[in-house]
């Protein structure tokens, strides 16, 4: 069976992305740590060929902070894409900008909370 998650192949990869975080991730990452929320979350997460920025596997949900490189179209397309392979294997994707981090924090746990609750 192919491996799906963590690759090794990308497990430097996933330890820059974990040192070089955006401050908006950092900020999100000191609240969904340690099962603040009540569930365990991880960080730079492998999926396939994709690492994601969060990845709560109990709840199979994946939480993605976009910043300014996802606003061409070959970005948003490049979204798409793997936004449907995740779907296809099951897992729910949830978006949130910097700025949604930044100005409104408590609105983005709220939505998190409510996805975690479901189902």
């Amino acid at each position: 069976m192919t491996q799906l998650f963590n690759l090794t192949s990308q497990k430097g990869l996933r330890k820059i992305l974990r040192r070089q975080g955006v401050l908006a991730e950092i900020k999100l990452w000191s609240k969904l740590r340690n099962k603040n929320l009540g569930h365990k979350f991880k960080r730079q997460f492998g999926i396939g060929k994709y690492i994601v920025d969060f990845y709560c596997p109990k709840k199979r949900l994946i939480i993605e902070i976009d910043g300014a490189t996802h606003s061409t179209n070959q970005e948003i397309l490049d979204d798409i894409v793997r936004e449907k392979f995740l779907e296809s294997l099951g897992l729910k994707v949830i978006r949130f900008t910097n700025n949604d981090i930044k100005e409104n924090m408590d609105g983005v746990l709220t939505v998190i909370n409510e996805e975690c609750e479901k189902g």
